[in-house]
C-alpha cells in the first residue's frame, strides 16, 4: 500500500510496536529472522551505542520457523499488511528447511539473509562470494511458493557484482544494505565492548554508504529494490528512491523512537504533497547526474 517497511531485527515480529503505532498503515513487516531451531543468539553485552548510530551482536536469536508458525504467525494475521520473512541459517539446507515450512502460510515475501555479520557460520559466508549467492539463491528459489527478494552485504569488493549474480540466480529483487562490520573498544578495561567483538553498525552514520550502493545496484540490474540503511526521515526516503529504490525499510530509527516508521510515513506523505508528486513510484530512480 506504501513503500515503508520494517527492517529485520529490529521490529521484532510487530506485534510489539502496536502499542506505538497503526502497524497495519505500513506497506509491509521485516519480520525477524527465522532458523529451522530456536537459536539464543550472542553472548551480552550485544548492543553499543555509536556516534551516530548503533552496533549489534544480537546473533539471530528467535524461536525456531516451527515455534514462530504455530504460536505468533496466527496472531499477525489480524494485521493488514504484508508480512515479510526474513530466512536464515547455517547451510543451504536450512534456508531451504524454514521456506517449506513456510510456503502455505500467510507470508507474503521471503527476504533472504545471506548477509548476516553476526553469526559464525552462514550468513555473510554466502554474501560475500558471488558463486556461493548464486548457488543459494538458486536453490532457494528452486522451493519457494512466495516471491524470494536477497538481502546484500556492504562488506564486499563490489555490491553490484553480488546483484548481478543473484538476479542471474532468479531471485525476484534484493534488499541493501545489511549492516557495516565494524567494533567498538572500552580504552580504560582495554576490551572489546561487545562479547562477540564485533557486531553490525547501523543508523544515520551508514546512510551515505548505502545511497552509493543502492544506486550502483539500481544501474546493474534489472529487479526491485528494498534500500535501507539510516533511514531517519521522509526525505531519507526520497533519496534512497531517487536512486533506485521501489521500497525502504525502516531499522535503527524504530529501536530510537517506536513510532518512527508511522512518522516517516507522514513525512514523506507529505513530501510528496509539497513537491506535486502523485506517486512515489515516480521517485524511483529518478537522480540526475551531470
Amino acid at each position: 500500500k506504501n513503500p515503508i517497511l520494517t527492517a529485520s531485527g529490529t521490529f521484532g515480529f510487530g506485534e510489539e510496536y502496536t502499542p506505538y503505532m497503526d502497524v497495519s498503515s505500513l506497506g509491509g513487516i521485516g519480520l525477524k529472522a527465522l532458523t529451522p531451531y530456536k537459536k539464543l543468539g550472542n553472548p551480552t553485552p550485544r548492543v553499543v551505542e555509536t556516534a551516530s548510530g548503533m552496533l549489534n551482536s544480537v546473533g539471530l536469536q528467535n524461536p525456531g520457523v516451527e515455534a514462530f508458525k504455530h504460536s505468533i504467525l496466527p496472531r499477525l494475521t489480524s494485521l493488514s499488511t504484508q508480512l515479510i520473512a526474513n530466512v536464515a541459517g547455517a547451510c543451504i539446507e536450512d534456508y531451504l528447511k524454514v521456506i517449506e515450512a513456510l510456503n502455505d502460510t500467510e507470508i507474503a515475501l521471503y527476504e533472504l539473509n545471506i548477509s548476516c555479520p553476526n553469526v559464525k557460520k552462514g550468513g555473510v559466508q554466502f554474501g560475500t562470494d558471488p558463486v556461493s549467492a548464486y548457488e543459494i539463491t538458486q536453490q532457494a528459489k528452486k522451493v519457494a511458493k512466495k516471491p524470494l527478494f536477497v538481502k546484500l552485504t556492504p562488506n564486499v569488493t563490489s555490491i553490484a557484482e553480488m546483484a548481478k549474480a543473484v538476479e542471474e540466480a532468479g531471485a525476484d529483487g534484493v534488499s541493501l544494505i545489511n549492516t557495516l562490520t565494524g567494533m567498538a573498544i572500552d580504552p580504560v578495561k582495554r576490551k572489546p565492548r561487545l562479547a562477540n567483538v564485533v557486531g553490525g553498525l547501523s543508523g544515520p552514520c551508514i546512510k551515505p554508504v548505502a545511497l552509493r550502493m543502492v544506486y550502483q545496484v539500481a544501474q546493474a540490474v534489472s529487479i526491485p529494490i528494498i534500500g535501507m540503511g539510516g533511514i531517519m526521515c521522509g526525505q531519507d526516503v526520497a533519496e534512497f528512491m531517487i536512486a533506485g529504490a521501489s521500497a525502504v525499510m525502516v531499522g535503527t530509527a524504530s529501536i530510537a523512537s517506536p513510532d518512527a516508521p508511522y512518522r516517516i510515513l507522514r513525512e514523506f506523505e507529505a513530501f510528496l504533497e509539497e513537491q506535486n508528486i502523485g506517486s512515489a513510484r515516480e521517485l524511483v530512480g529518478t537522480l540526475q547526474v551531470g
